[in-house]
Order: structure tokens, then C-alpha cells, then sequence
């Protein structure tokens, strides 16, 4: 219906509502013809129509979808009639007319009740009849405070959604079968697989900001028992500050599953070696470092420098940057291999950083261990390259971004990682510029980690391959890994290893069968296939073996390790003879050394 022809439709409505109920008022228990003959009433009953046509423009009443009508729209016709009757009222005292206050109360109460009664009648058949008959879903809402109460009212606004809500699901007793916003609060959330058959919901949403990791997990447990689609609603602070709307309704990810409760930084330490400073990231396009690279704007340093080998990987990083940060921070795309000495020396003399972040490598576990010379060259020259170009250049702080791989490694990557960080102890021991390392786990969503792999098994119908069902793994998200990077280059005093809290291991079995769940299957549609460990991997990781653990952390989930550097002489014959070495040799050094196991080695090649 045109908004014409509404406001003629309910303008008309309101009219003849109007006039009957004053006439309804005004009748006697013994009326007589002289009662509806009667100039004066028919005057006041103009009177009263007209002051409520204008209250009624006044207080919006055309201009209101009636369809989602509320508290607050009753109360503009509470409004809009007591103001009109009000008004009434004055008239006929000041030209003595006909004046019967009994009368004019019973029209306000019918008034409020006849045209309060017409909105929210449509209301209530357009929510009974015609929605139904809609083709939309039937949701469950999980959590019945503040957020779930803001996701019906959106729903029910934005049809254009296709989501009706039928039922809450809240813990809280006092809320058990109480209706908010006409839809009811139907059980708690260990009931969730029989509200969901009786009102026979077709998605559930999860609205409960302040769920903790454990508390989610139980939830979702609980859903996907239903094998309905369950969503989540966005951040709330996303909400507030408007970066999107409360009805953009997410899926559950696993880093919902295994994140842990967000980490306060030290905002004013950051800033002080941040804020107006020039920052360089290697590896910038990299999965760790471009969102150390995001961080790091943040706090508004004067400069950033983007380093990296791939051309596409730096364009994108550069081009997301400027879009939010252009006009604040200076930044520089720089194309160079850390393992091109030249090319690095002549990057950090240009730009001068006052902090590196160094985080470009070569990672892939089975990768390396056919390529050891390339992981030799990336992870341990490359490193060298940078760190003596910082000490070169009077680089205030450095930092080495390291893996839980170089505990007590099998394999040639975490070796490699072993070995970068033992170079810039032995360069910490002589340069004014403080060098540090900070090793943390795997990183849910980066690039070479088992979820993009798990999710393309997953759409292709499975099976989802694990290696081992004992199999475990520290894991972090990208956001939080980088953040802590951050707060642990403020804490540097040189040659500190700092290691993060990665929580509770987790089995990769566990991880993928929460992945085949997250994506709307069950256990025995998409099944595991163990496919046996590969080259170079353990069962398990370690952040810090028996000897490097200091218990007590410099700062919430950040640890200082005790990791010494004794191989001097070792690490410098790995440098001066790599070409000489062959791959087997080369694979065999850099795992001995890296255990503290070349000495021997080194005599007898000496």
C-alpha cells in the first residue's frame, strides 16, 4: 500500500473511530432523541475529531509501521488522545458547551483501547496469518537478556530476512516461561534439542556476548545435537560502534571453540615504543605479519615498512592499510628476499626502523624436511641478514618471531627456528640493539594450517584426514598471536626468549570433528581417516623444555624462557660451511645442533 492511500486508510479509520466512541460516551442508560439532536454535541464532537487528527500528526501516528508496533507506540496514542480529549475539554469551558466529564472519560478510555486495539491487531494477524504463510525460517534465540531482546526486535523489523523468531532459550529461572517481545522462553540450554523439535526451529542463533570458550562449547554441543544450523551474533562492541549491524549473523568458527578470554595489552607501554616511531615487518604479507602490520597502526607510528618476496601478498597488505590508515600512518611496500643481504642492508639503512618485526620464514613442517637448504638459507641467513643490518643501524629492538617447533626439534623447520634464535642471542651479547624472540604455536587460519586443508576435505564430501588420534597441538588466533608479539617487544631488555601462553593443547582429531560439526554435518556423514605422522613431526609440542621454564610470567600469558646459547663455534661452522654440506649431512647438523647435540659433529668435520 502507497503511503497515500495509508494514511488515508487509517486517517479515515481513526475518524469513525473518533465519532463513535463520543457518541458511544454520550449515550444515557435512557436515551432520548433530543440526547443525539443536540448543536452542542455535534460541535464538540467536531472539536474533538479535529484536535485529534492533529495530535495524532503531532505524535506520528500515521507515519509509524504498525506491523512492529510496541510499548512505544502505544504510548504515542496514549499520548495523541489524552491531549485531543484534554483539549476538548478546555473549548467547551471557555464557550460554555455542553460539558459532561464522565462522558469525555469514557471516550478517552475508548478511544485508547478502539485505536490501540486497530494497530495492534494487524500486528497480531500479520505475526499469526500472513508470516507463517511466508516462505522464512524459524529461529531459536539462545539467551534471553539485553542481545537476544535486540536480535527479535531486528528480526522483526527486517523481514526482508526471512527469519522469524519462535522461542528463547535462557538459563536464568525467573525467565522460564515468560514472553518478551511475544516470543517465549521456552527452556535452558541443556533442553535445546526439545525446543527445537516442538517449535520446529530451522536455525538457532547463539546471543549471549559473554559467553566464555567453555560455556560456547557446551552450548554448541547442545546444538549441533539438534543438526540445525547454528549461528552467532557479531562482537558486540562491533555493534556499538556500528562496524555492522546487529543482524549480521555469523557462523560459529572453531576460533570461537578454542580462543581463549581476550588479553588486556599495556596500551601506554606499546605506545611508547610504537606511537611516532618507524616500524618495519618482514614477511609483512604473511599471515602473522600482516596482522602484526594492522596491530601496529593502530598505535600510530610515524612509518611502517612493508617487507616482503611476493609481490601480490605485499600489494594486498599495502592497499588494506591505506584504506584505513592512510591518511595517519606513512606507509612503504618494499619488495626484498631476507635471504638478499645487500637488499636488506640497503632497506633498514633507508627507512632507520626503530623497531623490526621479524617474522618472514619458511614454516611447513614436511615441506622443509625434503628442502633443508632452503630452509638453512630462509630461516637461519635470512635471519643473520636482518639482525646484523638492525645492529648495523642502531635498530632500537628486535624481534624474532619464533615457534614452539624449536623446542627440543625433530624436524629441520623447527631446528632452522632453534638455530635464528641462537644467532641473535650471540648478536644480544654485543649490540646496544635488544634482541628477543618470542615463540608461540600453531595459528588457527594461517596459511599451511590444517583448517583451510580440514574445510576443503569437508566441502568436498570428506574424509577429513588426521594423522595421528593422539596427536596434539598448542593453538592461537592470528589476532591474538600478533598482539602478543606486540606486548612482548615493550617488555624487551635484550636477549630474552619469550614464550606465550597457548593454553591447553588440543588433538587435532578434536579440532577436525568440531570443523565437520561447524559445517552442518555429522560424524558419520563426513568420517576421519588417519593417514599416519609425517616426516618430522611429534606427537606432541612444547613452548620450553625442563630447563628453560620460569613459572612466573612478566606479563598475563607472556613467560620469559631460560634458553641458553652455548654453540657458538657451531652456529658459526654451520655459516661458513653450508654450501658444503650435503642435505643429509645439513638435515642431521641443524637437528643436532639445535638440540645441543653438533659439538661432536663439529670436532670431527674440524
Amino acid at each position: 500500500m502507497s503511503y497515500h492511500k495509508r494514511l488515508f486508510f487509517l486517517a479515515s479509520l481513526d475518524s469513525i473511530i473518533v465519532v463513535s466512541a463520543f457518541c458511544l460516551s454520550h449515550i444515557p442508560l435512557q436515551p432520548s432523541i433530543e440526547t443525539f439532536g443536540s448543536e452542542n454535541l455535534f460541535f464538540v464532537s467536531l472539536i474533538l475529531l479535529l484536535s485529534y487528527q492533529l495530535f495524532a500528526v503531532y505524535f506520528l501516528l500515521y507515519n509509524k509501521a504498525w506491523e512492529y508496533a510496541s510499548v512505544g507506540e502505544l504510548s504515542g496514542i496514549v499520548k495523541a488522545v489524552t491531549f485531543s480529549v484534554f483539549a476538548t475539554a478546555i473549548i467547551q469551558y471557555i464557550f460554555k458547551l455542553s460539558f459532561n466529564g464522565s462522558a469525555l472519560l469514557n471516550t478517552w478510555m475508548l478511544l485508547v483501547i478502539l485505536i490501540g486495539g486497530s494497530r495492534f491487531s494487524w500486528r497480531v494477524y500479520r505475526d499469526r496469518y500472513i508470516l507463517p504463510g511466508i516462505n522464512t525460517k524459524r529461529v531459536l534465540i539462545v539467551g534471553a537478556g539485553q542481545a537476544g531482546t535486540l536480535i527479535v526486535r531486528q528480526l522483526m523489523k527486517n523481514t526482508e530476512l526471512g527469519l522469524t523468531p519462535v522461542a528463547f532459550i535462557d538459563d536464568d529461572p525467573k525467565k522460564y516461561k515468560l514472553h518478551i517481545l511475544g516470543v517465549p522462553v521456552a527452556g535452558k540450554s541443556h533442553e535445546i534439542v526439545q525446543v527445537v523439535e516442538k517449535f520446529n526451529v530451522d536455525q538457532i542463533l547463539i546471543a549471549i556476548p559473554s559467553l566464555d570458550r567453555e560455556e560456547l562449547n557446551t552450548i554448541f554441543e547442545e546444538c549441533t545435537k539438534s543438526r540445525v544450523k547454528t549461528q552467532i551474533m557479531p562482537k558486540i562492541e562491533d555493534v556499538m560502534l556500528g562496524k555492522v549491524p546487529v543482524s549480521q549473523f555469523r557462523d560459529v568458527e572453531v576460533e570461537d571453540l578454542l580462543g581463549r578470554e581476550p588479553i588486556e595489552l599495556d596500551i601506554e607501554s606499546i605506545s611508547g615504543y610504537v606511537t611516532e616511531k618507524t616500524i618495519m615487518v618482514t614477511g609483512a604479507g604473511g599471515s602473522i605479519g600482516s596482522e602484526i602490520c594492522r596491530q601496529i597502526c593502530k598505535f600510530s607510528p610515524k612509518k611502517i615498512v612493508l617487507v616482503g618476496h611476493g609481490e601480490n601478498s605485499i600489494y594486498q597488505i599495502d592497499m588494506e592499510l591505506r584504506n584505513e590508515f592512510g591518511g595517519i600512518v606513512d606507509i612503504i611496500p618494499t619488495i626484498g628476499d631476507i635471504q638478499d643481504r645487500t637488499r636488506v642492508f640497503e632497506i633498514v639503512e633507508e627507512h632507520r626502523p626503530h623497531v623490526i618485526y621479524h617474522a618472514a620464514a619458511h614454516k611447513h613442517v614436511p615441506l622443509m624436511e625434503y628442502n633443508p637448504r632452503e630452509a638453512v638459507k630462509n630461516n637461519v641467513f635470512g635471519t643473520k641478514n636482518v639482525a646484523e643490518a638492525a645492529d648495523t643501524f642502531g635498530v632500537n629492538t628486535f624481534v624474532l618471531i619464533s615457534s614452539d617447533k624449536a623446542v627440543n626439534p625433530t624436524n629441520v623447520m623447527g631446528s632452522t627456528k632453534r638455530i635464528a634464535e641462537m644467532i641473535i642471542q650471540q648478536r644480544s651479547k654485543q649490540s646496544s640493539t635488544k634482541f628477543v624472540a618470542v615463540r608461540f604455536g600453531n595459528v588457527l587460519g594461517s596459511r599451511g594450517s590444517v583448517i583451510p586443508l580440514f574445510k576443503k576435505q569437508i566441502q568436498s564430501g570428506g574424509p577429513v584426514t588426521v594423522t595421528h588420534p593422539d596427536m596434539t597441538r598448542y593453538f592461537m588466533t592470528i589476532p591474538e598471536a600478533s598482539r602478543l608479539v606486540i606486548q612482548a617487544g615493550s617488555l624487551a631488555r635484550g636477549g630474552e626468549i619469550f614464550v606465550l601462553d597457548m593454553g591447553e593443547p588440543v588433538k587435532i582429531v578434536d579440532l577436525a570433528k568440531n570443523l565437520i560439526k561447524l559445517s552442518g554435518y555429522s560424524l558419520e556423514e563426513i568420517t576421519i581417516q588417519y593417514s599416519g605422522i609425517r616426516p618430522g613431526e611429534k606427537m606432541f609440542e612444547e613452548l620450553l623444555n625442563d630447563k628453560e621454564i620460569h613459572k612466573i610470567p612478566v606479563f598475563p600469558k607472556i613467560f620469559i624462557g631460560k634458553a641458553v646459547f652455548e654453540q657458538e663455534d657451531e652456529v658459526n661452522y654451520l655459516l661458513e660451511q653450508f654450501e658444503n654440506f650435503s642435505a643429509p649431512d645439513l638435515k642431521e647438523y641443524v637437528i643436532n645442533l639445535a638440540n645441543r647435540r653438533a659439538n661432536n659433529i663439529y670436532k670431527v668435520a674440524k
